[in-house]
């Protein structure tokens, strides 16, 4: 698990006094990391009662096309860019900002799949 309070150490180096200690609401949480295969969805308890509904496997978009403004429901073919960590394009693992092949062309993808449950993308072509 990640942490995800305060650092320990100031930006010059020096050392912080802490007023506490870890706490459990600063704990991360593993990445969904979203890849192409069969949907598997996962629901996630947060804070408050709510939820988040992790998307770990998906093989279809919803394409919106921007010069008509029509949205389509199309299969996802491959990743080919993805400016959050080049190693994903290899692995086909989806996240905002990926540039994925679908039936209609090439598109980006505007959701976050591992937060949102569902990816969908604009046409660039």
């Amino acid at each position: 698990m990640k942490f995800q309070g305060k650092s320990r150490r100031r930006l010059t180096g020096a050392k912080r006094t802490a007023s506490h200690g870890k706490r459990k609401y600063e704990l991360g949480r593993e990445a969904a990391e979203t890849h192409i295969n069969e949907t598997k969805r996962k629901n996630v308890a947060t804070t408050g009662g709510n939820r988040k509904v992790r998307l770990m496997q998906c093989n279809v978009v919803n394409v919106t096309d921007p010069a008509n403004g029509n949205m389509t429901v199309t299969s996802i073919d491959n990743v080919i860019d993805n400016a959050a960590n080049g190693h994903y394009v290899r692995r086909n693992i989806i996240t905002k900002g990926s540039i994925i092949t679908t039936g209609l062309g090439d598109a980006k993808v505007t959701s976050r799949p591992g937060q949102d449950g569902v990816v969908n993308a604009m046409l660039i072509n």
